[in-house]
């Protein structure tokens, strides 16, 4: 009915406000179309694959360092231990050269000694001089004898540093090889890494945002895996038992059912 001029405008009716709260309702349902339990799962079980290689990947990405630093430790321990024997021929022969230069001492006190047994003039202490040429010819042949032996000694170190540079040659080769090979096989991880993200990308993001932090949550939890399949009446992640209600409740597809025990989502793979 049209409205005179100057009149009050007409009340919308109580069944005009229901039309249309009805026809806008219905909008939104039309635009918003109902999330399916039975597909979200689907699409999270193949989520899991994804995800299932990329947490054994990362495992694998933070494991290989580590075992790269334990063959460098091995190696540079090697080198430490040549670098010890080779230190110790050098104080050998440093030492050697201090007990020659206590040799030459030794020899020239024996010709000043024996220089001044002319000058005496009793036989006490013709005797007493004798006696200190005595006493400086017994040290002088100790320090003849450590210096034999420090050349026996430097030989054998010396054999060992020649035995343990060729060990340590062979050491070095070992150890470059696998180090190329372990920063071959990261390099390979880190670029499956990108391929694998860029899918988890593209097929998250069918997946309702809900659904997905709670997958996510139990995902960093639960050590890469969120969800699992019902074997016979056990969880596949805990193995603990799962009620039958439980099982009649997953069959439903109404929501998402978890485990009791481990909080992963459970699912009936004979239904998908």
């Amino acid at each position: 009915m049209a409205e005179v001029e100057g009149s009050s405008p007409s009340v919308p009716t109580r069944a005009c406000i229901l039309e249309k709260a009805f026809k806008a309702k219905e909008i939104r349902t039309k635009s918003v179309p109902e999330v399916s339990i039975k597909d979200q799962i689907k699409q999270l079980v193949e989520l899991q694959k994804i995800d299932g290689e990329v947490y054994a990947f990362k495992k694998d990405l933070q494991e290989k360092p580590a075992y790269l630093a334990d063959l460098k430790n091995h190696f540079e321990a090697k080198k430490a231990n040549l670098k010890s024997l080779e230190e110790k021929s050098k104080a050998i022969v440093l030492q050697r050269k201090s007990f020659e230069g206590e040799l030459k001492s030794r020899e020239e006190e024996i010709v000043k000694t024996n220089a001044q047994l002319s000058q005496l003039k009793t036989n006490k202490e013709y005797q007493a001089k004798i006696n200190e040429i005595e006493h400086i010819k017994a040290d002088k042949s100790i320090i003849e004898e450590k210096i034999l032996l420090s050349y026996d000694e430097v030989d054998k170190v010396n054999a060992e540093i020649e035995k343990e540079k060729a060990i340590l040659a062979e050491e070095e080769k070992g150890y470059l090889s696998q180090k190329v090979a372990i920063e071959t096989q990261i390099k390979e991880i880190e670029d499956k890494l990108k391929v694998l993200n860029s899918q988890r990308s593209q097929m998250t993001a069918g997946v309702d945002p809900a659904n997905l932090a709670m997958y996510e949550k139990i995902l960093e939890k639960k050590e890469g895996v969120a969800i699992v399949p019902i074997q016979g009446h056990s969880c596949g992640g805990c193995f603990m038992n799962t009620p039958e209600q439980m099982i009649n409740e997953i069959r439903m597809h109404d929501h998402m059912v978890s485990c009791e025990m481990c909080n992963r989502i459970l699912y009936l793979q004979e239904e998908l």
